[in-house]
């Protein structure tokens, strides 16, 4: 019986914190009222997350890439629009410049309240966001299939999304901190490669029985089938600040999937990687974004990432054009030219401070830059 193709539809959600517009600071107790005002503008897409200063859209199942943006867009502005009733302001980035995570309070709902007295200080210390991407694919074992071969390139959406350079008023080094703090967390990371789907169920299963965890939305992989819906979930990116490149990321995953589905259909496949491999391109996206280059393993040297985009450009050029992702795989090339988030908000700082600003006012201005880009959504 011929493989029927996937639906390949997206949906995309952000997690974004809230900040105090004259302190900067995080808001650790933003009021209710914004969140119900919120979900009555887009009413079961808006929801809480674990700390109550962050705030989480979900885009509905969209058809298409120019869809998705433009319902995320919208949502954007919506919440913009609604914290700035409060003087508050939402900013698109996988951590805050200087906020303590000490000082946040978190929310109450039961599975937090689970949460939090399963993993202790390891989850007090949360306070970062993160972007899902689900793409539809209906069949269980293709879905699987695709998500054991994409996982070689999770260190390359990894890359073009970086946003979370600072940690408690510190630059760390990293372009994306944010997976040192997740990574702390059982059940992260990549996940194994599972031969069919009903093995995948039998470990699922294991973790069940034990009264580990409830179900698999307590796997907290890079990326993983979606428990609640017929999806892959991509979960590696740090929330990108700038729509756009929220979008390109997007566009590469749903890209990848299809050019991985069109060789299946031909009897090829992605070369299949130890994770210990995939693992060092995973450190060097973390700690490098796209400075530095990953390494291919096929060639086994270090390749730059301009090099390594264009590629990725030609694998997927026709399923670009299938599914109307042109434009967005267009722009990783402007996001290699102009930098990521990460890379904007070390500029910032270093700007800041050479115009004389200590440190605390240069990370102001960081937090700065987070607001004014974010709420660019030309919704």
């Amino acid at each position: 019986m011929a493989l029927s193709a996937p639906s390949f539809t997206i949906g995309i959600e952000e997690e974004y914190l809230l900040v105090d517009k004259e302190t900067r600071d995080v808001a650790s107790d933003p009021p209710e009222a914004l969140f119900k005002t919120c979900q009555k503008h887009i009413k079961g897409l808006v929801a809480h997350e674990f700390l109550k200063a962050q705030i989480e859209v979900n885009t509905e199942i969209s058809t298409d890439i120019a869809e998705a943006r433009k319902n995320l867009s919208q949502m954007r502005s919506i919440v913009a629009e609604v914290a700035d009733e409060y003087g508050l302001a939402p900013i698109a980035a996988s951590t805050h410049p200087f906020s303590r995570w000490q000082e946040q309070s978190r929310t109450k709902r039961k599975r937090y309240e689970v949460i939090a007295h399963d993993l202790q200080t390891v989850v007090r210390r949360l306070m970062i966001c993160g972007m899902h991407v689900h793409v539809g694919i209906d069949n269980d074992e293709l879905r699987l299939d695709l998500m054991n071969q994409v996982t070689y390139f999770l260190p390359h959406l990894l890359a073009f999304s970086t946003s979370s350079p600072f940690w408690q008023g510190e630059d760390t080094g990293l372009k994306s901190y944010r997976l040192s703090v997740f990574d702390e967390l059982p059940r992260t990371g990549l996940p194994n490669a599972f031969e069919s789907w009903p093995e995948f169920q039998r470990h699922v299963d294991a973790l069940v029985n034990a009264g580990l965890i409830e179900d698999a939305s307590k796997l907290w992989w890079d990326i993983r089938p979606s428990h609640s819906f017929p999806t892959l979930e991509m979960r590696i990116t740090d929330v990108c600040t700038r729509i756009d490149d929220a979008v390109a990321v997007a566009a590469l995953f749903m890209c990848l999937l299809r050019m991985l589905y069109r060789l299946k259909t031909n009897n090829q496949r992605w070369r299949q990687y130890a994770p210990m491999l995939i693992a060092e391109n995973r450190w060097r996206a973390q700690r490098y974004g796209l400075d530095e280059g990953l390494v291919d393993f096929g060639r086994g040297e270090i390749v730059p990432c301009r090099e390594l985009l264009e590629e990725i450009i030609d694998l997927v050029r026709e399923d670009a054009e299938a599914l109307g992702c042109v434009k967005g795989i267009d722009h990783l090339r402007t996001i290699l030219k102009t930098g990521t988030s990460g890379h904007r908000q070390l500029a910032a700082y270093e700007a800041a401070i050479k115009r004389g600003a200590g440190q605390n006012k240069a990370l102001v201005a960081v937090v700065d830059l987070l607001i004014e880009e974010t709420r660019q959504t030309d919704a």
